[in-house]
């Protein structure tokens, strides 16, 4: 995975960089769910990238690790 992103906003001073994901079917044809995470600088959790790319068990599991 490409962190580039994160480590130039770091590198610019930033302190935290914050991932957002959303799910649904967009504002005409339904409701959408937007979450936001913030992990610690350095933190890399496999496979955490895209919730639509993963399995149910996966992201559950992924959960788990964030919570």
């Amino acid at each position: 995975m490409d962190y580039s992103f994160e480590h130039e906003a770091y590198l610019k001073g930033y302190t935290a960089v914050c991932g957002i994901d959303e799910a649904g079917r967009g504002p005409l044809a339904g409701p959408v769910y937007a979450a936001a995470v913030w992990l610690p600088e350095g933190l890399v959790i496999d496979g955490l990238n895209d919730s639509k790319k993963l399995s149910e068990k996966n992201r559950l599991n992924r959960q788990l690790i964030i919570r």
